[in-house]
Parts: C-alpha cells; structure tokens; sequence
C-alpha cells in the first residue's frame, strides 16, 4: 500500500462517515469554527433557529473584520448583536479593529493536525499550518457548533510539487499568481491542493498562508501544507511552541493530479481587471499609470509583506498621483511593525494607516476612481467589489504595489535597482511577535451564559420562512447571466449593501443589482436563473442564496456551479441543476417560460430530469449533483425547515 499524503491523514482522522473516494458524500468531525460579522449575524440566527444552548466545537470564533465602518449605527448595532451572541452561545469574540480573521486566528488559535471550517471562503488560509480549513456557508457552520459533522463531496487530491528558491523581487504571491495563470478561476474545483517538495523549506509559514488563502480564487476546497519546521518556527515566535504537532506526508505518498513549480523561475505576476484568473507578467503591462495602492487583506497579511514595503519606500516620497493605502491585517502585526520602525517610514513616505481589517478588501472604504487603475495585494478583483462599480483593480505582491506606488504606474520591481538604486530589501523582523490577546474576549461560563439576552436592534431581521419545493414549477427565466457570475454580482459587496447584512428583506433590493439593476422589480414571484461555468465563485456569503430565494428564487440552472454557492442553493431550497449539454445555454433566452414536472418522484429516484420550454417547446436533459440528504432539504424548502420537520416527527 503507498503512504498516505497530508491531506488523507487530516481527512482519515476525522472521517465520521462515508468512503474517501472523489465525488462521494463524506463527513467529518469539525475541530474549530471561524465565522466574520458580514456572515457571522446570520450564523447566530441560525444557531437560534437550531435551537443551541452551547457551542459543542473545541474551539469557536467570531471576529468583526468586515463591516468596520460606522457611518451609521447598522454596524454598531451588528457589532452588539454579535457580541451578545458569542456571550450566549459560549464564543470566543475578537473585537472591531482586532485584525482580519485569517492570520489573526492563525497567530493565535490555529493548531496543525485539527479541521476548522469557517463562513468566509478564505477559511482555506488556515491550511498553511497543517490543518484542514474549508470555508463553507453559515448555515453548515451553525451546525458544525451544533456538533454535526461537515459533510461534503470527497474531493480530489491535487499534488503540486516546489522545488527551487524564489529570487529576489518574487514572493509567494506570484507562487499562487503563477497557479491562476496556468489553471483559471475554476482549476481547482473539487480539488484539495496539497503542496510538497524541497521548495517548501524555502518558504515561511505566513508566505504558505499567502499561497493557501487564495486557494480559493482557484476554487479549491482547500488547500493543505505539512506541519514542519516553518511551522514550528511560526507557533515558537507566538509562543505557541507546545501547540505544535508534526504532520509530514509520508515518502512514498501519492496524489490524484500532478503539477510542478519551479519557484527560481517564476518572475512578478499581476492579475489584470477583473479577475484574479486573468494574470500576465508584471514586465508585459509595465508604464500603465496607477491611481492607487493598497497593501494589506488576508491575501498578503504577514509582518513581513508590510515590512518589505515600508523598506522600499523609505525614505522617499510616494508618486503624488498615487493614493497610498495601508491596511495592518492585524493588531499585533502593527505593533511588530511599529516596533521594528517600519510604521514610521510608511507614515514619511506618505502612506494612510487604517485600522486592522479588510475594509477596501470588502469595498468598505478605499473605493478607487472611475477609470483609475488600483493595485491591490488582495485576493479578488471581481468587477464592483471594491466599491466602484466600473472598477479597474490589479492583484499584485507586496513589492509590484510598492513599485507602482513609488513610480505612478505599473512597474516591475526589478527594474528599481537600475531606476533607484534599490537594492532588493531583506527586513529583518523579530524572533517573537507581539502577541496581543487582550481584544479576544473569551467565552462565558455556561452557567452565566445561559443568562445572557441576544441584543438585537432594528436593523436584524428575523430569517425568512421556506416553504417546500413545489412538485411542480411553470416559470420564467428572470435572468440569464455568462460564465464566473460571483457571488459578488448575487449580492454586492461595498458601503451601500454591507450594513444589511443582518436585514435580509432590505439587502434582496441589491440582488443581482450589479448585472441587472432591474432585477428586484421584476422579482417577487416564482422564477429561474440560468448561469454559465463555474456559477456563485468568490465569497461563502449564503445571502446569496437567501435574498434570491426571498424574491422568488427556486431553481439556478447552470452549466456548472462553484462549490460554496452550489451548497448554499441546496442549504435554502433552490434547486441547482446543471446541463447535461452545454450547448443547451445558448438554446434558452431570458425570458422564456421554463416547466418542470413531477420534482418530488424524479430527484428522489433519478440524478436526471427533463424540463421542457414552454415558450419555445425545446426540451433540455438536466442534472443534480445532490446526495440523498441534499435532496430531502431541497424538497423540504431548505436546511433548517427539514431539521425542524424532523424535531417534530
């Protein structure tokens, strides 16, 4: 028998049910959970309409990341909501201004060996550590605190191997830029990606967080690292050295697919808008002018990606055109960058410090100008989502956006030793952090808990009612949309939207909004959506799936769905379905008037149907991906209707 690869390990340790065979339902035993305020509101209303006293997980976490700025009192109000909610539920609560949540929970909870799943898609960061982190929607979340196990689709294991050194001038982010420009925004779909070979010793834990955290732009379920030294040295400078558990693949380990990068030869890379797939060398788009730059997010959230900045611009002044924007992921790497002085040459050089969070991240703040081009070593460059609506966002590493910012446009950072003088700047950061636990509040006793009232103000909406999927639906295409639509484009992102997270009849008058502004007007009835490849990537955000289905929303037929949002659909009761021929997308228009018959007998028995156009009289053959339990929620209107239909039975 061949040995057994990392993510086999972390998978057989904690398989509750099923067979690790790609594309079999499996379940797993769920360690730690990690919700955000954008998604965390609605986890706490599902937990109360699951009926939890207290969280039954090792470990969980809400941290407030998101939705940081206060215009108004919405997000003090959410902010409240989520603080009472941690009291209750027996919660760990980071508080606003604390750091983003990915490296913030690696700094200080992150443990190699354990499963951690989190309502942000980003979750898959965590894996950088040796754990098995997959971002999931709120719902599957809640039920994780409730103690049931995760249960998704075995997927593939996708090995890729590192060899060589990365050269002065690269980073880790080109190491995931490189994976994008060979494989797109859908390679790694029902993939988990497991990194290995002799190019890892070269790499720190945090740059392997940058590698893992986008992951998902690949659509990867997850993305897995052993647990070596580097990992050792990261917990060691947390003082978190007796939390370390060595996890290596075995020698004779072996993979599903196979991929190789050699980490000497790759060159800066930039992700052209607007998408983080669409990557060409930094040299070939070199002299476009630039706007604005913006280091920070979960992308690129270490000490040292800060740090290799402000030596850049040390002692100069930024380009006077450019808006110098940074954002600390977390306190402690603020403090660590203070105290090594690197704060200071940011602040000279022209730099706007903003509070520890995601903000331009999530289009709260930082929005670009029309027409102005905006360099960002963030994750996701997905058209609107920095809060402009005709957008021009670049993903790039921290030393391509240091060059810009220095320049006025785009440039590759080699060229500065020959235009500067600069020399490639090797910072030197300290041994151990500044650890900085005293904004995590940790969890009541549950005696006290159980006292605690849920503080919930105006703005926070009781979940909708979902009734059954009827047997059968008569309806019209309200909307047909192209290939990649994000969960971004479903429910926006930005400052107009983002405070209504928690108010789910208000945010379902921005659904689809950025595609077809007049899509709530025409919505309010029973209706269908036909997408293209890949449907719902980007964010977890299961508003996605709610504010639709509150508008009438009960079937998405696509040529292929992104993993997060297909799971969310089935989760609230709309059907996904997916062409058995993909030629047939371009045989239906909007709207035509689409019939499906007898839907009870055919998903329960067959994983095949046909519908007919009614406004046409095309027939198309159509597929579900559901297991047997997705079927029975779906029937039933939804996840939670079916938990409660069972509890009455």
């Amino acid at each position: 028998m061949p040995g057994s690869n990392v993510t086999q390990k972390l998978i057989s340790s904690h398989l509750v049910d099923g067979q690790m065979r790609p594309g079999e339902e499996i379940a797993l035993h769920v360690d730690q959970t990690l919700t955000q305020d954008a998604t965390g509101t609605l986890v706490m209303q599902e937990l109360l309409a699951l009926g939890l006293d207290r969280a039954r997980t090792e470990l969980s976490v809400q941290y407030v990341d998101h939705n940081l700025l206060q215009a108004d009192e919405r997000n003090a109000e959410d902010h409240l909501f989520l603080y009472s909610a941690c009291r209750r539920f027996g919660l760990w609560y980071s508080k606003p201004g604390n750091g983003v949540s990915h490296p913030t929970h690696m700094q200080r909870f992150g443990i190699p060996g354990r499963t951690l799943v989190g309502s942000d898609s980003h979750t898959c960061a965590a894996g950088s550590l040796g754990m098995l982190a997959i971002g999931v929607g709120g719902l599957d979340v809640a039920m994780a605190m409730a103690g049931q196990p995760l249960r998704l689709r075995m997927p593939e294991i996708w090995g890729v191997q590192l060899t060589g050194r990365l050269r002065p001038w690269t980073s880790a982010k080109d190491v995931i830029l490189e994976m994008l420009r060979r494989h797109g925004v859908s390679g790694g779909r029902d993939r988990i990606i497991e990194y290995h070979g002799p190019g890892l010793a070269t790499l720190t834990a945090m740059d392997r967080h940058v590698i893992a955290n986008m992951g998902a732009e690949l659509g990867a379920t997850a993305t897995v690292f052993p647990a070596d030294d580097a990992v050792y040295r990261f917990l060691t400078a947390e003082g978190r050295a007796d939390d370390f558990v060595e996890l290596p693949a075995d020698r004779d380990a072996e993979y599903d697919l196979h991929d190789h990068v050699d980490l000497s030869a790759l060159e800066p890379l930039i992700a052209k808008p607007s998408s983080p797939g669409n990557v060409v060398p930094v040299r070939e788009v070199a002299g476009t002018p630039v706007g604005q730059v913006v280091v920070g997010s979960s992308a690129n959230p270490g000490l040292r990606d800060f740090a290799v900045v402000a030596a850049v611009v040390a002692g100069r002044q930024t380009d006077p055109a450019v808006s110098f924007d940074v954002n600390p992921t977390s306190r402690q790497t603020l403090a660590d960058l203070t105290a090594i002085g690197a704060t200071l040459d940011l602040i000279k050089a022209g730099a706007r410090i903003h509070q520890a969070g995601c903000l331009g991240c999530i289009g709260m703040g930082q929005a670009p100008a029309v027409g102005s081009n905006s360099l960002r070593t963030f994750p996701r460059n997905f058209p609107g989502r920095s809060g402009t609506a005709e957008d021009l966002v670049w993903l790039c590493s921290p030393e391509t956006a240091a060059a810009a910012a220095l320049t006025g446009h785009i440039t590759d950072p080699r060229d500065l030793a020959a235009d500067l003088g600069l020399d490639y700047p090797t910072p030197r950061l300290p041994e151990r952090s500044s650890i900085c636990d005293d904004m995590f509040v940790p969890p009541l006793p549950a005696e006290d808990a159980a006292r605690v009232d849920l503080v919930r103000g105006p703005n926070i909406s009781e979940l909708p009612d979902l009734d059954p999927l009827p047997d059968q639906i008569h309806a019209p295409v309200l909307l047909k949309v192209g290939d990649d639509v994000s969960t971004d484009e479903i429910s926006p992102a930005g400052a107009r939207a983002l405070p209504f997270r928690s108010n789910i009849p208000k945010l379902a008058e921005f659904t689809f909004t950025p595609i077809d502004a007049g899509y709530p007007g025409r919505a309010g009835a029973t209706h269908v959506v036909v997408g293209g490849e890949n449907y719902g990537q980007g964010s977890s955000r299961e508003h996605a799936a709610i504010a639709p289905r509150l508008l009438g929303l009960r079937v998405v037929v696509a040529k292929s769905f992104a993993r997060i949002h297909w799971q969310n659909l089935a989760n609230f009761g709309v059907l996904p379905l997916v062409f058995v021929d993909g030629a047939d997308f371009d045989r239906i228009d909007q709207g035509d008037v689409l019939a499906f018959e007898g839907l009870h007998h055919t998903l329960t028995t067959s994983t095949e149907l046909t519908v007919r156009n009614h406004t046409t009289g095309r027939q198309y053959r159509l597929r579900h991906w559901l297991s047997p339990r997705q079927v029975r929620a779906v029937l039933a209107g939804g996840q939670i209707p079916l938990l409660a239909t069972a509890g009455a039975s």
